[in-house]
């Protein structure tokens, strides 16, 4: 054998060896590159399942604190009616924990009188809703508790009946509601009655503005053509005098006699001054009335606060002379001779009309009734106080008696507008309105408004006309 035909024997099994031995290593590196791949996927599949059961967490206590938030009562059954799930307000509602419900039908919980109903609801389920049925359960301490219940259906995710949720609301909670919304609907309707009337009312401010306007001229007239005839009467007095004691003729006597002259010169004089003081009254009656009809129209201006207390106070108890009787008699004043404060004369004139009003329908009917309203200064502040010896005011009322449509009178005699509205003008002018405390009884009334104007306080005496 020559020398390379050895060398290639030699050589040919080293080859081989190579040939399997990376055969061998591709395989490892194969092995090792899908052992790669599938702890990836692993490491992949362990983080979703980690999101997956954190969302699956925070739903969970998502809806239990839903449901521990409810106030209604929910009831959770199979399709036998088994309890599988209620929330807190069941649970308060009846005393039991949930754990003790598990298992138990949800007729268990019911009183009596409403079992025949509750058990057509697995029939009535299948077909529809069930809405708004009254049923009692047995609440705590055995005290029954009514519920508006509410009933559907429950499907699994293959749209399998698999039981019906029950949500109840304590039917006290819905009277309530419905009493507040029957409440609410009646302070509308009064509302609504309250603007028509201060509609009426502007137009009759309207109306006695234009009336008060017209008696202004034919009442200057009579009230200037009375001081003309009063000066008149006087000359020819001084005349008839004057002839009848130069001597008159006998047909002249007689005719004195017979037309009473004498008489006629004597009653002129009572006569005119009876007729210029009504003319006067009417005259002050049409500048009360212009005043009352101004309303909130223009600026502040300055007037005289005695005038305005005085002028309410005598309207008042005027118009309703007929029904307090004597009650007209027993007000009395103590009103400083003038008091100027500025603002609008026909508001406050309103308030205090709202004041003695109050005043006089509270001493209705008392054995002695009495009213004062005394009208004083404290700094620089006019005070206006109105007291009465009526019931008084309750404290419960007391908190509310100046509350939109809140009123202690019989239906029909007062909307409760008068002591709010009253409180608003006072307030816009710069002052205040408070019901003072009294432990004598009655009720005192004390309206306060800024003046700069010292008072000179006058007489207290008996209301008279």
């Amino acid at each position: 054998m020559t020398p390379k035909a050895d060398a290639d024997a030699s050589t040919a099994p080293t080859t081989a060896v190579r040939h399997e031995e990376a055969a061998g290593e591709a395989l490892w590196i194969e092995v090792i590159r899908k052992m790669d791949e599938t702890y990836a996927d692993l490491v992949r599949h362990q983080v979703e399942l980690e999101e997956k059961n954190t969302a699956l967490e925070d739903a969970q206590q998502f809806i239990a604190s839903v449901l521990a938030a409810m106030t209604d009562v929910l009831i959770v059954c199979d399709v036998d009616g088994r309890i599988q799930q209620v929330n807190a307000a069941l649970e308060t509602l009846v005393g039991v924990p949930e754990a003790q419900l598990h298992g138990r039908t949800f007729l268990s919980l019911l009183a009596a009188e409403s079992l025949p109903l509750a058990r057509t609801f697995g029939e009535k389920i299948r077909s529809k809703a069930i809405h708004d049925c009254e049923l009692i359960l047995a609440g705590r301490d055995g005290q029954p508790a009514p519920l508006a219940m509410n009933c559907t259906s429950r499907y699994d995710h293959r749209g399998r009946l698999v039981g019906m949720v029950l949500i109840g609301r304590p039917v006290g909670e819905l009277r309530q509601a419905y009493e507040n919304l029957n409440r609410a609907h009646a302070d509308l309707k009064q509302a609504q009655q309250q603007l028509i009337s201060a509609e009426k009312m502007a137009s009759l401010g309207r109306l006695v503005a234009g009336v008060a306007h017209e008696l202004n001229n034919p009442i200057s007239f009579v009230y200037g053509n009375i001081h003309a005839l009063a000066r008149y009467r006087e000359r020819l007095g001084r005349f008839i005098t004057g002839a009848e004691a130069a001597g008159l003729s006998p047909e002249l006597r007689d005719l004195w006699d017979e037309l009473r002259i004498g008489r006629i010169l004597t009653d002129l004089d009572p006569l005119l001054k009876g007729t210029l003081e009504g003319a006067e009254r009417v005259r002050d009656l049409v500048q009360d009335l212009r005043r009352f009809s101004s309303g909130a129209q223009g600026e502040y201006t300055d007037f005289d606060l005695t005038h305005v207390v005085r002028t309410a106070v005598h309207w008042v108890s005027r118009s309703g002379a007929k029904d307090a009787g004597r009650q007209t008699q027993a007000i009395t004043l103590d009103l400083p001779t003038h008091l100027s404060v500025r603002g609008h004369p026909g508001q406050i004139h309103q308030v205090v009309m709202n004041l003695v009003q109050n005043a006089l329908d509270a001493v209705r009917g008392r054995p002695e009734p009495r009213i004062g309203v005394d009208l004083t200064t404290s700094g620089a502040m006019a005070v206006l106080r109105v007291h009465d010896n009526g019931p008084g005011v309750s404290d419960t009322d007391r908190r509310r008696v100046f509350d939109p449509f809140f009123t202690t009178k019989p239906v029909g005699q007062g909307t409760g507008l008068g002591l709010s509205i009253s409180l608003r003008i006072v307030t816009d002018h710069g002052g205040t309105l408070v019901l003072e405390p009294t432990a004598a009884g009655g009720a005192v009334f004390r309206m306060e408004l800024p003046t700069g104007i010292t008072a000179s306080a006058g007489p207290r005496r008996p209301w008279s006309d």
